[in-house]
């Protein structure tokens, strides 16, 4: 406890230079938090993927259809459980800034297969049972406030025109990590209308959604739904949900490796200031080490009185930090929540700011404890007065 004193003393020796140096370390350890939060929000979808669900898309592309007739044929492979279907729908709430993930999807085979989201008995049967019934997640119908029976329009992108929609269920997730922002409805009233406004578009899905006894025998489907389909009009590829979702966060690779290429760098260049207050320290008690020396102090105890004054700065900077980032990343989630529907400080990110914290300190300190060692007596006194 007294040592604990001492070195809290000595930090605050000179309180502005030390409470600027906090300062930096906080802002730069927030900076850092965010930044790994962003990362982890980029593949919340990977983690979130079931190993026992595979996803059947055209070979060429997610841009082409496949004919909803393929959805029998799938049933019938082996270790096939459920088959569903959905496209991506691509509606606008009201203005094109509305963005929010929408999809027609086979109702009930949906529901069955995604028991991440928990919808109310009563609500998931008046779903079932209205052919322009819809269901919206938490913290969508927050956001535009909707409730249970309001009748919702949206502007289609893919699908031109207005459609108009019965909120009948709002889904919340079985985890902290499940995305709470999607928006479905029947597949039927959308093939319905395509039907007689847009026949060449009428009995074609985006994807098949497919369940399996286990996911051992995940591979063994994929092959077999492949072959099935081989040298057809519309080929497929069959791969894991996880599989799936990496596909897309393929496409901004480059964007997640510049974030984490940025969070390193925000890293070095604190550790360059904490650098510099700990050298600037060193000096100023040039002459106190000389006389800790002459009274038979060693090179551990200087070396256990720097490196502890550089860890106390850094620890209340990185514990400041740290505090700041849950607010902070609540905000940054709440206003992009249409880009990041799961914006969560992971506990790993925590252990990367600690980590980055304690390396700080050790760098910072490595210089100044090497010069404090090797400085002879006499050069040491000759700095007093």
């Amino acid at each position: 406890m007294f040592i604990l004193k001492i070195l809290f003393k000595n930090a605050f020796r000179h309180k502005l230079r030390t409470s600027l140096t906090v300062l930096g370390i906080t802002i730069a350890v927030l900076a850092f938090g965010l930044l790994r939060t962003v990362v982890v929000a980029w593949y919340a979808g990977v983690e979130a993927s079931s190993a026992t669900r595979l996803v059947t898309r055209n070979a060429v592309s997610l841009v082409f259809f496949l004919p909803i007739s393929y959805k029998e044929k799938i049933r019938q492979v082996p270790g096939v459980t459920e088959v569903g279907y959905s496209d991506w729908f691509g509606g606008v709430y009201k203005d094109e800034k509305n963005f929010f993930p929408n999809f027609a999807t086979d109702a009930k085979t949906a529901i069955d297969l995604f028991p991440e989201f928990i919808i109310p008995p009563d609500q998931k049967t008046a779903f079932l049972r209205d052919r322009k019934g819809a269901v919206v997640g938490r913290k969508t119908a927050e956001r535009f406030g909707w409730k249970l029976g309001d009748i919702v329009t949206l502007k289609g992108t893919i699908f031109p025109g207005n459609w108009e929609f019965v909120i009948r269920g709002i889904y919340r997730g079985a985890q902290k990590g499940t995305d709470e922002t999607q928006f479905f409805f029947h597949w039927s009233y959308l093939n319905e209308s395509l039907r007689k406004t847009a026949p060449y578009r009428a009995d074609k899905v985006g994807w098949f959604l497919i369940g399996v006894k286990s996911p051992d025998v995940a591979p063994d489907v994929a092959v077999a739904i492949d072959k099935m389909f081989k040298n057809s009009l519309a080929e497929t590829i069959t791969e894991t949900e996880k599989a799936f979702q990496l596909s897309f966060i393929s496409m901004t690779e480059a964007i997640v490796v510049v974030i984490r290429l940025v969070s390193f760098i925000v890293i070095v260049i604190i550790m360059a200031v904490m650098a510099n207050t700990m050298a600037m320290t060193v000096r100023e008690r040039t002459g106190e080490y000389a006389i800790m020396k002459t009274l038979g102090f060693g090179g551990w105890h200087i070396s256990g009185l720097i490196f502890g004054e550089s860890l106390v700065i850094a620890a209340i900077g990185c514990a400041s930090g740290i505090a700041l980032t849950f607010p902070a990343a609540k905000a940054f989630g709440d206003s992009l929540s249409q880009f990041f529907p799961v914006f969560i400080v992971a506990r790993s990110t925590i252990y990367m700011d600690m980590a980055a914290g304690l390396i700080v300190a050790t760098v910072a300190a490595v210089f100044p404890i090497w010069r404090a060692i090797t400085l002879r007596i006499a050069d040491g006194l000759r700095r007093i007065g």
